[in-house]
């Protein structure tokens, strides 16, 4: 089978991904980027975006992704819906293989980011989609009027729920600490809600359905005295943090303990091979940052494209004057 080599895939097509794009495409690059079966990243379950910079009213999540798809596509890149199986950075070209195709690509750039980290409870499994949820504005609104609650400390578990106030009669945020992570201004608003209340050095140990096949309670466990109580509500929102989606690079690329890919700048352990976004950054994990790396990124391919292009040349030049 003849597989047409190009110059540049990339995997995901967040803020990273798709600035990534928009930079490969300009330098006429023509990208193709595999936007995976949760197209857009994390800013799709995002509701208001306020710290995107040049939106003073700030913009949706999944508004933003839209135009920033439409706008690499303007200048010419190539966007496929797909799941990628494995890739094989060991030989060049590299080879990425999706259910139905197989791309062969000269450089390539991963922003598959990172996805919600999950309690690990048998109950939770089972609840999902039943009163148990890691995306408050996916699911907020089936929770007018009840009581929910949210299981955090840092800024997501903040978002949630503060968002969560629109809709539920009240909100209580469990913490494993006495104190939270997330950034003063997410505090201050949040401790200012009325509707929110906060339960400290403890953890969910278990969700009850009461036999309705549907969240009814929480179960409550005091990490300091061991105490347990069960908490009457009818949602559960997980927002205890993310884990960085890169099983399809275990074993090929370095990463860190904690699962990352490990960069210089955006170059992984394997030339050829750059990564960006929340894949490689586990300390700012801000949509503007991601973006920020998906330039740097693309620009890194141009050159290194150009670079490979220019020692290509060389040695056919040193083999004709040899000849």
């Amino acid at each position: 089978m003849n597989i047409d080599t190009l110059p540049v895939v990339i995997i995901g097509s967040g803020p990273a991904g798709l600035t990534a794009a928009l930079y490969a495409a300009r330098a006429n690059l023509h990208p193709l980027v595999i936007e995976g079966l949760e197209a857009g990243g994390q800013l799709m379950i995002t509701t208001m975006v306020d710290n995107w910079p040049g939106y003073r009213d700030g913009i949706m999540g999944p508004d933003l992704m839209d135009e920033m798809r439409a706008q690499a596509q303007r200048f010419g890149a190539r966007i496929i819906t797909g799941h990628v199986t494995s890739v094989d950075v060991a030989h060049h070209p590299f080879r990425i293989k999706t259910e139905d195709h197989e791309y062969h690509a000269r450089a390539l750039i991963i922003a598959t980011g990172a996805s919600a980290r999950w309690l690990g409870l048998p109950s939770e499994r089972k609840l999902v989609g039943r009163g148990v949820s890691s995306c408050a504005t996916c699911d907020g609104a089936f929770f007018k009027g009840r009581p929910i609650v949210v299981v955090g400390g840092g800024d997501t578990a903040m978002e949630e729920a503060i968002f969560l106030t629109r809709f539920a009669s009240k909100v209580t945020v469990v913490h494993r600490r006495e104190t939270l992570r997330a950034s003063k201004v997410m505090q201050d608003k949040a401790f200012a809600n009325p509707k929110i209340e906060f339960v400290w050095n403890s953890e969910v140990v278990d969700i009850l359905d009461g036999g309705k096949g549907e969240v009814t309670g929480a179960v409550l466990r005091n990490v300091q005295t061991d105490e347990r109580t069960e908490l009457a509500v009818d949602g559960v929102f997980v927002a205890i943090g993310h884990v960085p989606n890169t099983d399809l690079f275990k074993g090929k690329l370095e990463l860190n303990p904690n699962g990352y890919v490990v960069t210089d700048g955006t170059r992984t352990s394997v030339e050829g091979v750059f990564a960006c976004g929340d894949v490689q950054d586990f300390t700012y994990r801000q949509a503007v940052t991601a973006a920020g790396s998906g330039c740097m990124a693309a620009i890194d391919v141009e050159r290194y494209l150009e670079h490979a292009a220019h020692l290509e040349h060389t040695a056919k030049n040193a083999v004709a004057a040899h000849e």
